[in-house]
């Protein structure tokens, strides 16, 4: 099997809960840098890691890594890459994005234009053709420069993986569904323990969480571009993730996850979408305001997204609504609460200070993910799970 370097962007500030998730599937990590892990594997490995992560945006198969500080030095770069080990003579092929990072060379439409036409330069000598038909398979591009040092890999993926296939309706300001699944994964919250979300807009939280409940890989009912590059990765490959995948899930679990919000047109939406990613069974949605939070057991975890108060009319109603999540978080005995806002007097208006938070970019926005750690349970509660 080829080996490859395995390239997978996250969301910044979330390195190490993809990490962890690439280790735990059985993957050497080569190097973690910003909003990037990059790992070791073969064919397997590009069919587990799109089916499997839940953290990362897409997987990239890099094709090589040079210095340039020119175009016609990052030309030159492009074209001693072996392209002839990863496109077939009908390949439709184009640098899908380009980003530049503190290197002289900065405009993305000039660097695409530029590789497309030195990988085209490299190919017409190997396949011995002046014209390409590209009415094969989809090989988009992506192209980083850190300090004028390019990296160029093919993007497996497609649409972004935090497309699970199972959102079709969406709130106001959604969060994506890999960055639910992160931040799910930076709390002690596990499948036996309680988890409420009382703004679920769309259901992303609960949904995330029930499909981590179920062992059910996010990846499962969606396709990937690399799905057909069969001269690189066999359609029997692919067939045996899939496979391992559905083995893996189990939508048996006992599970006390709730999401609730004001808006009953919300709740319907989320319904709809749990049903879609099959896992309706394990949520409790309700139309309910954040004023009736309670619940009657103990050790419990509130994780949410609350309104931010992008306009205006909005914002004037952040205070209220904070202090009233923190009153009704006060009268939740022994919870946790874990927030993630760009709204900037969180503490003041819960009315305690966070015990961590953690800044992360939620798309461009920065935002900060406050936790307010309630105890662990005893220890026999613990072992009686």
């Amino acid at each position: 099997m080829r080996r490859f370097e395995l390239i997978a962007p996250c969301h910044f500030g979330l390195e190490a809960v993809l990490k962890r998730e690439i280790v735990d599937l059985g993957y050497d990590i080569s190097e973690v840098s910003d909003g990037r892990v990059t790992f070791l594997g073969d064919e397997e490995a590009v069919c587990r890691a799109n089916i499997g992560l839940r953290t990362a945006e897409r997987i990239l198969i890099k094709v090589g890594s040079f210095e340039a500080g020119t175009y016609e030095e990052l030309f030159q770069g492009t074209k001693t890459l072996e392209w002839e080990s990863f496109l077939p003579a009908n390949a439709r092929f184009w640098a899908a994005k380009a980003a530049s990072v503190k290197s002289r060379l900065f405009s993305p439409s000039d660097i695409q234009s530029v590789v497309k036409k030195a990988i085209v330069e490299r190919l017409k000598g190997i396949y011995h053709v002046d014209w390409f038909p590209e009415d094969g398979p989809s090989f988009p591009l992506r192209v980083f420069l850190m300090r004028d040092r390019v990296t160029i890999a093919l993007d497996t993926t497609g649409e972004s993986l935090h497309k699970r296939g199972y959102r079709k309706l969406t709130a106001k300001a959604p969060i994506a569904e890999n960055l639910a699944a992160a931040l799910l994964m930076l709390t002690p919250w596990r499948p036996d323990r309680i988890l409420v979300d009382p703004f679920c807009g769309s259901g992303t939280f609960p949904i995330e969480a029930a499909m981590m409940a179920a062992g059910m890989a996010p990846g499962m009912n969606r396709s990937f571009t690399a799905q057909s590059w069969e001269h690189l990765i066999g359609q029997r490959c692919w067939k045996d993730c899939l496979e391992e995948a559905r083995e893996t899930a189990d939508l048996r679990a006992d599970t006390d996850i709730q999401g609730y919000d004001i808006d009953e047109r919300m709740v319907e939406i989320a319904r709809e979408n749990a049903k879609l990613a099959g896992v309706d069974r394990l949520i409790h949605f309700q139309r309910r305001p954040v004023a009736e939070l309670s619940h009657a057991k103990k050790y419990g975890f509130i994780v949410t997204n609350p309104p931010y108060g992008e306009r205006l009319e909005e914002k004037k109603n952040l205070p209220a609504l904070y202090r009233t999540l923190g009153e009704r978080f006060a009268r939740l005995d022994s919870w946790s609460l874990y927030v993630i806002t760009s709204y900037e007097n969180v503490q003041q208006d819960i009315g305690r200070r966070a015990d961590k938070n953690r800044k992360i970019y939620n798309g461009m926005m920065q935002t900060r993910f406050y936790q307010f750690s309630g105890p662990k349970p005893p220890k026999r509660i613990q072992d009686a799970h």
